[in-house]
């Protein structure tokens, strides 16, 4: 990734780590517990690559396994570290370094990878491929992953509320209907949007069999608003819906259309 993604992640460590608290984040939090709850092995050893502050790492280390975090950002494993330890936990590595570099990690030394974040700083396809060729090195046999991507779909729903000015060029609202590109975005940092067939594309040419696909959102994609009007004046709806949501989240009427599309892998011989 480049320094400006690590600036960006650096300066908003702080910020990342309160993501996931969110009232309409917590459909993504909900629906990827799940699905690393359905795909993950039962026990072993995690590479969180793209940990962010640990936020997940957490989750598995409270549930036994061993887990190692592997993050661009010095700051946000200190928030991981601090976080982690105060629960009297402990993880096994905190690897600071570009998730492209995924060489200085050994050949099958992993049971899962979690890989939620570094593809959406990736512009280049190449480099993307070979981070998913390496992450399947670094799996025993049959480990398994789950990949995230910016789906560039779903942020053209999302966008009707959260960024409509930028449709008054009409050309814009078509862009969405393929991948794109960014420098930099408002509030956000040089990123790509892929679309739900090249993510399983590029996954499979990694070497891996896809087992199942979601999007993280589920029904509630694009209703940012409405979600957060409902958590503050209706919180028994919006729990029923957020549980729902996450349940929902690989069923293919729902899962194309989301903000962040999610792929559970299987590492297999390339």
């Amino acid at each position: 990734m480049s320094q400006i993604v690590k600036n960006y992640y650096d300066d908003g460590a702080e910020q990342e780590w309160e993501r996931l608290s969110d009232p309409y984040n917590q459909v993504e939090w909900m629906s990827t517990l799940r699905l690393m709850d359905r795909y993950l092995p039962d026990a072993g050893h995690i590479c969180d690559i793209g940990s962010g502050p640990g936020r997940y790492a957490m989750e598995l280390l409270q549930q036994g396994y061993r887990v190692t975090l592997f993050d661009l950002s010095a700051n946000e494993l200190n928030i991981a570290r601090k976080n982690i330890e105060e629960l009297g936990l402990q993880a096994e590595a905190y690897i600071c370094e570009d998730a492209r570099n995924l060489r200085v990690l050994g050949a099958e030394a992993y049971d899962g990878a979690l890989v939620l974040g570094p593809l959406y700083h990736v512009l280049e396809e190449a480099e993307r491929l070979e981070m998913v060729k390496q992450v399947h090195r670094i799996l025993k046999p049959e480990g398994t992953a789950i990949f995230s991507y910016i789906n560039s779909w779903g942020c053209l729903k999302a966008g009707v509320t959260e960024f409509s000015e930028t449709f008054r060029d009409p050309e814009r609202i078509y862009d969405y209907l393929q991948e794109q590109r960014f420098d930099e975005l408002r509030g956000f940092t040089e990123a790509y949007f892929s679309v739900p067939h090249r993510a399983l594309e590029e996954v499979k040419r990694g070497g891996f069999e896809v087992i199942s696909c979601a999007g993280a959102e589920s029904f509630l994609a694009g209703m940012r608003t409405e979600v957060t009007r409902l958590y503050r004046e209706d919180r028994q709806v919006y729990e029923n819906l957020v549980q729902a949501a996450s349940e929902m989240s690989e069923a293919p009427q729902y899962r194309e259309a989301t903000e962040h599309f999610l792929i559970a892998a299987r590492k297999s011989s390339i």
